[in-house]
Order: C-alpha cells, then structure tokens, then sequence
C-alpha cells in the first residue's frame, strides 16, 4: 500500500489536474438531485455502486453521507479513476510527467509570461519553478489548489480507501495513470500554460468560481454545476471528447466486468455522471437500472 502522504500528494498533481476540466465539461444530468446511485439489473446478483466526486475540497466542506458509508459496506471492491493503492504510482507518474520533445517551459511561454509565472510560484507557493522545466503544464496546477481553495483540502478518494480498507476491499482502477497522464499530451502545452497564467492574473475570480462549485457540489445539483461552467473561462474548451467522453466509453465495459466478477463501490469525478454520454445514461444503454441514492 503506498503512503498516503505520498498518495496525497498523487492526488495534488495528478487527479486534481483533471477536476477542473472534469467540472467544466460538465453536462445535462439526470433529474434526481445526487451523488450516489445504485446499479442493478442485468444478471447482477447484488447491487453496485457508483459516487460523483469532487477531487479536492477543504476539510470544513467535506462530508461522508450514512447512505454512501452503507453502501461502501454492501460492496466487495472500490473503483477509482486510477489505482491509487498501486506501489508503482509515483514511479510511473514521474515517468510520465514530461512534455515529449523535450520541451521546456521557456520553450512554449513568452518570456514576459515565464517570469510571472516564476514571481508568483517563488512568493505565493513557495517553490521553485525550476522544478517544472520540462513538466507538462497542467502538473503546475496540482500546488496551486491550495491557494485556490484557501485550505489544505481534503480528498475524497483518499477517505473512501480508508473505508474500504477497514473491511479489506480491494482498491482497483477504471484506467492507469499512463492513460490518464497522455491526455495531457492531446491538449497543446502552449494553451496548457496559458490556462496557467490566466488562473494566476485572475486569481479572486478563480477563488469565486471554485467556491461556488464546491457549493453547488454540497447541493449534488449536477445541473447547477452544468449551468455554472458555461460561463467559465478557465477549462479546457473543446476537449471535452478527450476529457470526458471516451473515458466514460472507455469505462462501461470496464464496469460491466468488475461489477459482474464482485459488488463494487465506483468513485470518478461528478462531472462523468451526467448527460447523454454520461455514465449513468451508458451504463442505462448497457440495460442496467440506475437510481439515485437520496440521503
């Protein structure tokens, strides 16, 4: 089992590079206000569970519902995005972790966006840019969460293995880290670091933004989230086919076998639940009865 300091900070510069993405992508979902739905049907012999998450959020808006500890009991294995109990996570994330040709930062930002850049990581963060050089951009965001947040957040994949951990269920991935890092080589690394300086020169409207989703989230208005991120200027407009849908596409058969082999409780972003190409619509396309949880 990897360390969860270590897993933590997995979380920071890995899976959180895609909750803004996640949230911004965001579409139609289903009319029931929530997080938690049950599966069923389909030769299933025992339900399965599926839970939109939010990848970071700080402690004092952090909550485990009874429902969604209830259904963690009922299940036999938890499903994550990634495989976060995996030993070789951080190996294979730092392999990862390059622009391809070489690349360096100085090489795809302006100058005069490079040393903004430098300023505010050396006096708000704390940290050295340096150590970005040839980093895909997007792994810049993983620090800047908590200056966004204004808190030291909280992960919810990190409690859910802790409940799975009591009762010894396995923790499994719906993809590897080396799937989820290419799509950071899909997107422009120039528009990458752009979205960077943008969040930094508008930092008070970035705070706002992700205030009110986390609000939203506390509310489980997948709709309200929807409605709130058209406006947005800080996603990744136009790689929502990358970002979300053939991953949920991807994930269906990958569901369809866990789920048949043990009951399993599935943790992805709240972003991949909703609309036509959603999740829950697949796995409804697929014959299996889908019903929200209410608490």
């Amino acid at each position: 089992m990897t360390n969860p300091k270590s897993t933590m900070k997995i979380i920071s510069f890995i899976i959180s590079l895609l909750a803004l993405t996640n949230i911004v992508f965001a579409q139609n979902a289903p009319g029931e206000k929530s997080l938690l739905w049950e599966i069923s049907g389909k030769g299933l012999t025992k339900p399965s569970y599926l839970f939109g998450t939010i990848h970071l959020i700080c402690p004092t808006d952090f909550y485990l519902s009874q429902p969604l500890k209830n259904s963690i009991v009922k299940t036999q294995q938890l499903a994550l995005e990634i495989d976060m109990d995996d030993p070789g996570l951080i190996a294979t994330m730092t392999r990862t972790m390059y622009m391809a040709d070489d690349k360096k930062l100085t090489d795809i930002l302006p100058e005069k966006d490079y040393d903004h850049l430098k300023q505010f990581y050396k006096d708000s963060l704390k940290m050295d840019i340096s150590m970005f050089s040839r980093a895909k951009p997007f792994m810049m965001m993983g620090p800047m969460f908590n200056k966004i947040l204004g808190c030291e957040p909280q992960s919810y994949e990190l409690n859910l293995m802790g409940l799975a951990g009591k009762q010894k269920s396995e923790v499994i991935g719906l993809e590897s880290i080396e799937e989820q890092m290419a799509i950071f080589d899909t997107i422009p690394y120039d528009r990458q670091a752009g979205m960077l300086v943008n969040m930094i020169d508008k930092m008070p409207e970035t705070r706002k933004e992700f205030h009110e989703l986390v609000g939203l989230y506390k509310q489980q208005d997948l709709q309200g989230l929807y409605n709130l991120t058209l406006k947005s200027e800080f996603g990744m407009d136009g790689q929502d086919e990358v970002m979300l849908f053939q991953r949920n596409q991807n994930w269906i058969s990958r569901i369809d076998k866990i789920i048949h082999e043990k009951p399993t409780f599935i943790a992805v972003g709240a972003a991949h639940l909703g609309g036509d190409k959603g999740v829950i619509s697949l796995l409804r396309k697929a014959g299996y009865k889908v019903r929200a949880v209410v608490k």
